[in-house]
């Protein structure tokens, strides 16, 4: 799973979420370390405040309601497509269902529910609708017409037949689902019978997966053979060791305390025999149909010299509409790939003055291994590097009140990347906290292989995955209870990951790389590395790039050592056009920032339209221009 995608499981709507992955995917928190309270930011300018119900001034218009109310019914409707999302929203009605997820069946019912909401839709008048409510009616129109194009278009086909791979295949997220540790809850009787009954409806999903791979190697649409491999490898470690290992006995490692002794042994053993005699024969069927032809096809058809979509029938297209998918934005493949190219270049040159600024004398990639081995850039231990991003917190919460009206309910807590996910985590990632705040938002530090991680990036980093990055953003939509789930709630790269480098960018007004070059330094190193995806992407899936071409770019334009941009690079070509989201979303909201501050002069007001950015949840970016382009004239 990675790092990236867990952090909202957002309950899209059934039918995005299916075409979008082929499954719902979020996991959740795990221990506390360190805790910053939602309003104990202190310093200059007015202090923040608990977010406040976003409604029009008047009340809900009479359209607005029945626009409401036709948001709650869809969001029911979807959530029954998709048991495991309504889990992760803390509604356990369905919990033991596994859910279709894959069939024929499931994606023609996921279609005609679209339409028929559709159709239902349209009873809707958007004129008699107030700025506010016309947000919302426009982010579902969006994301319905948009979703209704992979039938249109036949791209769920390719969904599909491409249903397992090394970072997203159920082996792996329904794992992590199921582990005790992150996902679904075990805390009742009840919670440990739906985990057993979920095993039955996985074993179901795995099987109808080997169809579809053979539906796909009859198409010549199958994985890369070099992510085929690593499946298999997967696999393999998931069936040597004995069922007390697996994560899906994760569950009883942690049986709560004030469980009756009775249904402990009971669980005990019911978990064990469902490892034994369910899940590891379903991985054993899986691991046999991915080898032999469907291997060797895979490299043949996908070999390392040939890895992205555009080489598949259909892939082209579908690579258009993955990039739509993941940024919001109508930006051709070409055209991203010069904005690549352009920001690279123009970071680089950044990177050049801010080297004199620290007096290094030699070459870019001489100044980043300096930064990786020189000792005082490193954290000496764990205990260490919480403190570090602890002491950025403190100072970000002094500065925040200048920059924002608004704070979330929700604490911001640090805690170490779970042991059997330190391996893929990366060096970070959020997690965001419940509504209800019983589970805080959560900055997880992989504090595994410390001599690898650098303070560099701390600051920049902590904006990022922090404040005012994703804990800000995602806490304030879904303390809204003003807002409909669909926004309360859902994600899209291009709005959520472009908000985040927005929050990178911005802590040079907020003066927090000032006076300290490193710091700077490591905010441009984190940049260049996501404008360097836009060129590597688009190139791996347009362009004809080998993986060996795409890895030998990252390398030659970050401080990543080349294992991890080999791994970065597999994450594009599975995961094709989301790495693309992270920096154009920052461009767009900054043009919209430019855009308005050009039109009102005198009369903007940051705090104002970080507001207007933040209190409808993560809209299309298309949306979000609408929205900016209406306050501007309101307020002209």
């Amino acid at each position: 799973m990675n790092r990236r995608r867990r952090r909202f499981l957002a309950a899209l709507p059934a039918w995005a979420a299916t075409g979008a992955t082929g499954a719902t995917r979020a996991f959740g928190a795990f221990g506390v370390v360190g805790v910053i309270g939602a309003t104990s930011a202190t310093g200059a300018g007015a202090p923040l405040q608990p977010q406040a119900a976003a409604q029009p001034p008047a009340g809900p218009t009479p359209m607005g309601r029945r626009l409401a109310a036709f948001l709650e019914e869809v969001d029911q409707e979807d959530l029954a497509l998709n048991p495991q999302a309504a889990v992760l929203r803390g509604d356990l009605t369905r919990a033991g269902e596994f859910g279709d997820l894959i069939s024929d069946e499931h994606f023609r019912a996921a279609e005609l529910l679209l339409r028929a909401q559709l159709a239902r839709f349209a009873a809707i008048h958007r004129a008699q609708l107030s700025a506010a409510e016309q947000v919302a009616y426009d982010m579902w129109q969006y994301l319905a017409r948009f979703a209704l194009r992979q039938y249109d278009e036949g791209h769920v086909r390719l969904v599909q037949q491409l249903p397992i791979d090394h970072l997203f295949g159920q082996h792996i997220a329904f794992a992590q689902f199921s582990s005790g540790s992150a996902g679904a809850p075990y805390r009742t009787v009840a919670d440990y019978e739906a985990g057993l009954a979920r095993f039955d409806g996985f074993v179901v999903y795995l099987d109808r997966a080997i169809g579809r791979l053979r539906e796909g190697l009859r198409a010549r649409r199958v994985q890369p053979g070099f992510i085929v491999d690593k499946v298999i490898a997967q696999l393999d470690e998931a069936l040597a060791p004995p069922p007390e290992a697996s994560p899906f006995y994760g569950p009883i490692r942690a049986l709560p305390a004030a469980m009756a002794e009775a249904d402990r042994r009971r669980f005990t053993a019911a978990y064990r025999e469902a490892i034994t005699g369910k899940i590891r024969p379903a991985f054993a069927r899986l691991r046999e149909a991915m080898r032999g032809e469907y291997r060797a096809a895979s490299h043949r058809l996908r070999s390392d010299r040939a890895p992205g979509l555009g080489g598949l029938p259909g892939g082209a297209r579908w690579y258009e509409y993955l990039l739509e998918s993941h940024t919001t934005l109508r930006m051709g493949a070409e055209e991203i790939h010069r904005t690549g190219l352009a920001e690279v270049q123009r970071i680089r040159g950044e990177m050049a003055r801010v080297q004199a600024e620290i007096g290094f004398k030699g070459t870019l990639a001489e100044f980043f291994r300096h930064l990786k081995t020189d000792a005082k850039y490193k954290f000496a231990t764990p205990e260490a590097m919480f403190a570090a991003y602890e002491a950025v917190m403190r100072r970000v919460a002094g500065v925040m009140p200048r920059f924002f009206a608004a704070a979330p309910k929700s604490r911001l807590v640090f805690a170490p990347v779970p042991a059997e996910q330190q391996a893929t985590a990366g060096g970070a990632y959020y997690i965001v906290g419940t509504p209800d705040g019983t589970r805080p938002g959560t900055f997880y530090l992989n504090t595994s292989e410390l001599p690898t991680r650098t303070t560099t990036r701390t600051t920049a980093l902590f904006l990022h995955e922090g404040m005012p990055g994703h804990h800000l953003q995602g806490s304030l939509a879904q303390e809204d209870t003003t807002l409909p789930p669909m926004l309360r709630f859902a994600w899209n790269a291009g709005y959520g990951e472009g908000w985040a480098l927005y929050a990178e960018w911005l802590g040079h007004e907020m003066g927090l790389y000032a006076g300290d070059p490193v710091q700077h330094f490591g905010q441009l190193d984190m940049e260049i590395f996501r404008a360097a995806r836009l060129v590597v992407d688009t190139g791996l899936h347009t362009q004809g790039w080998s993986r060996q071409r795409a890895t030998d770019y990252l390398v030659a334009n970050t401080s990543l050592e080349r294992a991890f941009c080999e791994g970065e690079v597999d994450r594009y070509i599975v995961w094709p056009g989301q790495a693309c989201a992270y920096k154009l979303g920052e461009l767009r909201i900054r043009a919209l920032r430019r855009q308005a501050e050009r039109a009102l002069g005198p009369r903007f007001d940051l705090r104002e339209f970080h507001t207007q950015v933040l209190n409808t949840g993560a809209v299309a970016l298309a949306v979000l221009e609408h929205k900016i382009e209406h306050w501007i004239r309101s307020k002209a």
